[in-house]
């Protein structure tokens, strides 16, 4: 499901365009992840991308690149922190979560489930999500569902 799919199907708000900048999607389901957990303990502290997962004023976020693409970020109302979209996970593929990085395991238990409401600042890229994932998907079938799904997207 693309997100401008997805997020008409959340009732987006009425005066915010489905999947433009300033989208606000109520009830966005999140859980919470660490780099020391044992699925993620062979990529160590990095994302998808490549790059160090980040947790300050910056964070970083794991969702279904095909719902969510690579880039996107958002804000969760009431919290001042800005979260990219930089890494994926297997069980995270054809849902609407997202989950959200914590530095510990404390944290990552603390924040547990939420549903929360999200404003979308900036959305990702589709092309870019598939020049990532395409070379990756001949390894894990949770891949070459995200493949799938973008690619099948409307132009």
């Amino acid at each position: 499901m693309c997100a401008t799919a997805f997020a008409e199907e959340v009732k987006p708000s009425a005066t915010t365009p489905a999947g433009t900048p300033g989208q606000v999607i109520a009830g966005v389901r999140t859980t919470a992840y660490t780099h020391t957990e044992s699925d993620h303990i062979e990529y160590g502290p990095r994302t998808a991308v490549g790059t160090l997962l980040k947790h300050g004023q910056i964070r970083s976020a794991a969702a279904d690149w095909s719902i969510y693409p690579v880039g996107t970020v958002f804000q969760i109302q009431g919290d001042p922190s800005l979260y990219i979209v930089d890494d994926y996970g297997s069980a995270l593929v054809g849902t609407k979560t997202i989950d959200l990085y914590k530095p510990s395991h404390s944290a990552m238990n603390l924040w547990g489930t939420r549903h929360v409401t999200i404003r979308v600042i900036k959305w990702g890229s589709f092309a870019k999500s598939l020049a990532i994932l395409k070379p990756r998907a001949y390894k894990a079938s949770h891949v070459r569902r995200m493949v799938a799904s973008i690619e099948s997207r409307p132009a």
